[in-house]
């Protein structure tokens, strides 16, 4: 693990090198395809150090941050052109994907923390550096304080097991069993802020739609993810006092994923809509994680994964669009098909992809999740039947306005797709629907 890292520090300096902003993608992309052709075990923790090592579901997750790491930039060129601190721009990229390849690769708890909150100041340099509205500063402030109040209990919670039983090791403590509602509250708490839980969520649409679009794709594609890591690793050692309270967030989480579906009929912001969307699928993981057996757990995994692809590559659609209109609003992003044909078809596919359509990995994570929940009790069909219909409903919706209709007549000069823009659809969708052949590393780990 310890030689990735070097190799990211050492990527630092070339950052601040002149036109080494190509090359510091390209050297992601190739960091990625050594990560890919490492040894992982399915079932252990493998590639094991005293502090650090991963096992399978922090290689997916590592993998994932490094794979929309290198989109971002790809993403970003208009910095480049502008020639707008995109120096700064890679090194706060770097200082990221280091916090999240450690937050990953921790097998101790206190670690896990310092890094988990690490990750949040690029973020927040991101929104605040290279947002586009004034109101990026409210949305900074959102995001610092709703993550950085309901962390504050986590590692209180972590001192209190470091005092009671002496390690923090994550793979020690699955030898006990902590029946303490009050340590379990402080554990699970950060982690729901971080999904984020409905009642909770509002620091999300308000950061997605102020922040740039590297912003963006990292906070759907990676950050949301690090509050469902946090709770695979957490519940083991809270097994008990889960079973007694996991009612209550799954039902919060199935009725508030039905409620956001609804809140996402009455956007008038693409990318808004595209955040809420992200809050209704990541209800549907918290209640995989919560009800706690093997398909959930998978599904949970998976949908994670999927999301993370799927996600992104709609933020940069919305990005796309807002170079060429300079607006996010649906009404003047219309009828974009008369003049992007081809940017359609990838529209098309990254909507399908993320109303669960075969053979987008969604569709895997959401039956799995569908199974659990039912299993779990056979009264949760009908708020995922909603869920679902209305997740096709609100990506249809999107899908027709934006495509077609008649488009907006203030507009006076325009440009077709570029070559990097397809590149980057493809690299987001191809992953997203071709992991599926491979679907026993993400689900038979026995």
């Amino acid at each position: 693990m310890m030689k990735f890292l070097f190799m990211m520090i050492f990527m630092i300096p070339l950052c601040f090198k002149q036109k080494m902003f190509w090359l510091v993608q390209m050297l992601l992309f190739f960091m990625m395809i050594m990560m890919m052709n490492l040894n992982i075990s399915f079932i252990y923790f493998s590639n094991i150090s005293y502090m650090y090592s991963c096992d399978m579901i922090s290689f997916g997750l590592i993998l994932l941050s490094v794979w929309i790491c290198g989109l971002m930039i790809m993403a970003s060129e208009n910095l480049l052109k502008m020639n707008f601190y995109f120096n700064f721009f890679l090194f706060n990229i770097m200082f990221l994907l280091i916090m999240l390849y450690m937050t990953f690769s921790s097998m101790n708890l206190f670690m896990f923390y310092l890094f988990f909150e690490g990750s949040l100041i690029p973020t927040l340099m991101l929104i605040i550096g290279w947002g586009y509205q004034p109101e990026r500063i409210q949305a900074g402030m959102y995001l610092l304080f709703y993550t950085l109040f309901a962390s504050l209990p986590l590692l209180m919670g972590i001192f209190y097991i470091y005092l009671n039983i002496d390690t923090m090791y994550m793979y020690m403590l699955k030898f006990y069993n902590m029946n303490y509602f009050l340590l379990y509250i402080c554990m699970v708490l950060a982690f729901l802020v971080k999904m984020p839980m409905y009642f909770v969520h509002l620091w999300l649409p308000k950061a997605h739609v102020e922040a740039p679009v590297s912003g963006s794709m990292i906070l759907a594609g990676v950050m949301l993810k690090l509050g469902g890591y946090g709770m695979l690793r957490v519940l083991i050692f809270l097994q008990m006092v889960n079973m007694k309270l996991n009612y209550l967030w799954v039902v919060i989480s199935l009725l508030g994923g039905f409620y956001i579906s609804l809140k996402c009929f009455s956007q008038v912001d693409v990318k808004s809509l595209i955040a809420y969307s992200s809050v209704a699928h990541m209800s549907l993981v918290i209640g995989g994680i919560m009800v706690m057996n093997y398909w959930g757990f998978m599904g949970a995994y998976i949908l994670m994964i999927g999301h993370g692809l799927c996600s992104s590559g709609m933020f940069c659609l919305a990005n796309i669009n807002y170079e060429r209109l300079s607006s996010r609003s649906i009404f003047i992003n219309k009828g974009m098909m008369n003049f992007m044909p081809s940017m359609s078809l990838w529209w098309f596919l990254l909507m399908s992809s993320n109303m669960a359509a075969p053979p987008s990995l969604n569709l895997l994570g959401e039956i799995s999740l569908i199974n659990s929940l039912m299993s779990w009790s056979w009264i949760s069909m009908i708020m995922l039947m909603l869920i679902s219909f209305f997740s096709a409903g609100y990506s249809l919706y999107l899908y027709s306005y934006t495509q077609h209709g008649g488009y907006y007549m203030g507009l006076y000069s325009f440009y077709s797709g570029v070559s990097r823009e397809y590149l980057l659809l493809l690299l987001h969708w191809l992953p997203l629907n071709f992991m599926i052949l491979k679907v026993d590393y993400s689900m038979i780990w026995f």
